[in-house]
């Protein structure tokens, strides 16, 4: 794991979206088309931002899948994944040759299994990742599974991951966030050729502390991250500073 740190949040987007984009042409100049994964909230705003403005990119020639998304929330809920993909990403960026958005209003475990079988067919390039307050991977909240081969889980979320999407305002009230989702495996996110993990504040220094200097650990779920060949993390100094 190569760690990069930036002065601001700005900062490391620019340096984590201009290394996706180029990850991204990279695998279209090689095999025609790329297959990505995007993270969502709000450690992603500046990465998704200048991965937008890259140029040279034939989006249409690229597929994306995301990560994670709450299981009975409207898409036309502030905090629903699919429509801060559809407005910050989706919209803005053109006509994709494919994406998938998991949908958490229909029955769970069919959607796991209709998303299994769509990203088997579409190895990954390139993911975009962030970690939570409690060290979580998308949606893999600690304990997590480090073993299933499934590529998408119906998962509990626990208090503190509930409690950090209710302080960031994504919900006026915590009983409001919902208690489970769909998420994304490990297993499924390690299985992407080059990671891009974006992780800005002062909110997430110790789960970026815990993730990088303890040994890998599903109690710090994120720490899966220092075995992947080809994983750069981006830090600015309000969430750098209990690395060293």
């Amino acid at each position: 794991m190569e760690i990069i740190i930036s002065d601001n949040p700005k900062s490391l987007g620019e340096k984590a979206g201009k290394a996706a984009g180029e990850l991204i042409r990279k695998a279209i100049d090689a095999q025609g088309s790329a297959n990505i994964i995007l993270a969502t909230g709000t450690s992603q705003f500046e990465t998704i931002n200048q991965l937008l403005a890259e140029e040279g990119i034939a989006w249409g020639k690229v597929t994306m899948f995301h990560l994670d998304e709450y299981i009975g929330l409207p898409i036309t809920h502030e905090a629903s994944f699919r429509k801060y993909l559809k407005e910050r990403f989706l919209d803005k960026v053109g006509n994709l040759k494919n994406y998938y958005l998991i949908d958490g209003e229909v029955d769970s475990v069919l959607e796991t299994k209709r998303l299994a079988e769509l990203i088997k067919k579409n190895p990954i390039d390139v993911a975009l990742v962030g970690i939570g307050e409690n060290g979580h991977l998308a949606f893999n909240d600690p304990p997590a599974d480090f073993d299933t081969e499934e590529p998408y889980l119906v998962v509990d979320l626990d208090q503190a991951c509930r409690a950090q999407q209710f302080n960031e305002g994504w919900f006026p009230h915590f009983d409001e966030v919902p208690a489970q989702a769909i998420s994304m495996s490990i297993r499924q996110i390690m299985k992407s050729k080059a990671i891009i993990c974006s992780v800005p504040d002062e909110r997430k220094a110790k789960a970026v502390s815990d993730c990088v200097k303890n040994s890998v650990s599903n109690l710090f779920p994120a720490s899966i991250l220092q075995d992947h060949a080809d994983c750069k993390l981006y830090l600015d100094t309000a969430s750098a500073p209990l690395t060293a």
